[in-house]
């Protein structure tokens, strides 16, 4: 069966949006916000990536009536025991905020060298074909970095600013949107769900 060409986007992020749109529309698909449906945001009480992913996936899928994508990803840090992680998005509270969220990330690093300061952005990527679907298709992939003292750039979100990339000489918010795409967390997850949709047909709607 063929692909589908509408997915709904189980986020409020337009980042994520974007990110989502510029790998998909050259394969003819189509990723639409979920607030274009009146979806909510759910309540994100899962313990791990994958359990937050499902929960957002199936909610978006059961109102906008559409096979849904949803990813749950985050910044692990090795010295911080792998915070902020699940709660990458809320780090400093209520409401979200990059900035904030980038400020309590280095003050929780401010003693620590740069030598230990590795870490990591992992995306747990799902997609559904209906709200009820028993057998999701589940990816996840991570992108290794190590995160600076200060920040630089001013392209991408969240953790982008801090997130130095030691084989490309920059920061993540230092990238072309191309060049994000092609060696991200999210661009490879989703790379490897286009081709485990692909391949296995009976996960098409």
């Amino acid at each position: 069966m063929p692909l589908p060409r509408v997915f709904v986007l189980a986020s409020s992020n337009p980042g994520k949006l974007a990110e989502f749109n510029q790998l998909l529309s050259p394969l003819g698909l189509e990723v639409r916000a979920q607030a274009d449906f009146g979806v909510d945001d759910v309540e994100e009480t899962g313990l791990t990536f994958v359990e937050n992913a499902l929960l957002k996936a199936r909610e978006a899928s059961r109102v906008s009536g559409l096979p849904a994508l949803a990813d749950d990803s985050g910044l692990e840090v090795d010295a911080l025991q792998g915070r902020p992680g699940i709660h990458s998005a809320r780090y400093a509270g209520e409401p979200k905020s990059d900035a904030r969220n980038n400020a309590k990330l280095l003050d929780a690093l401010a003693e620590v060298s740069a030598a230990s300061r590795a870490g990591r952005y992992w995306c747990v990527l799902v997609m559904l074909r209906h709200a009820e679907d028993p057998v999701p298709l589940i990816v996840q992939r991570s992108w290794e970095g190590v995160i600076l003292d200060s920040p630089r750039g001013d392209g991408g979100f969240g953790y982008d600013p801090l997130f130095w990339l030691p084989d490309r000489g920059k920061t993540a918010a230092e990238l072309s949107a191309e060049e994000k795409n092609r060696f991200s967390h999210r661009g490879r997850a989703l790379r490897a769900l286009i081709d485990a949709m692909s391949s296995d047909s009976g996960s098409l709607p």
